[in-house]
């Protein structure tokens, strides 16, 4: 009977140390962490290696209910399962288990919430960018070189100067330099 945690970060950015922290004072024995893997994703590998890894008797425990899943649907399939396997499970924020009726009801209403907060996210983020598609701005990197440095570099390169050459000149990568010449012979092709 131990306690088998699972953590996730969305990012590979992102550090899940405060995650660990929390697992590791709630008495987790073992710990499967994602990095870079977004909970709307069912399959993800350290959390199906920490799946197949519980044994009966054993707890699943996360830090919080949304880095099980973002999909209400999910989380209650995968809650399920693990019940079915005399598996427990075990928010250490909110503080849910899925002992008695009163824990399995917060679970649900809890991992509806997680995915409430994650579609109100992509709203959002749809509706910004909608409004700034429709007031001209496009989003994506600036671009590194200007209309002025751009003529310059096929100038330089014209001189017969070497892409690396005028990609020094005008402070750029020679990659850089080869895009802006592509995208200009796109435009005359």
């Amino acid at each position: 009977m131990a306690v088998i945690g699972y953590a996730r970060v969305s990012t590979t950015e992102q550090d899940p140390q405060l995650q660990l922290d929390a697992l590791e004072a709630a008495g987790v024995a073992k710990v499967f962490v994602d990095h870079g893997v977004s909970g709307t994703k069912t399959s993800r590998p350290e959390l199906d290696a920490c799946l197949a890894y519980l044994r009966e008797g054993d707890t699943l425990a996360v830090w919080k209910l949304d880095r099980l899943g973002r999909n209400t649907r999910h989380v209650l399939e995968v809650i399920d399962q693990l019940t079915e396997r005399g598996v427990g499970f075990r928010s250490v924020t909110e503080g849910i288990t899925t002992e008695g009726a009163m824990g399995r009801a917060m679970l649900t209403i809890m991992s509806a919430f997680a995915q409430l907060e994650r579609d109100t996210m992509v709203e959002r983020t749809r509706a910004g960018l909608a409004a700034a598609a429709a007031n001209g701005r496009k989003g994506g990197r600036p671009h590194k070189l200007d209309d002025v440095k751009a003529a310059r570099a096929r100038e330089l390169r014209a001189s017969g100067m070497t892409a690396a050459e005028v990609g020094k000149v005008l402070d750029c990568s020679r990659a850089t330099v080869y895009r802006y010449l592509a995208d200009d012979a796109q435009v005359t092709a």
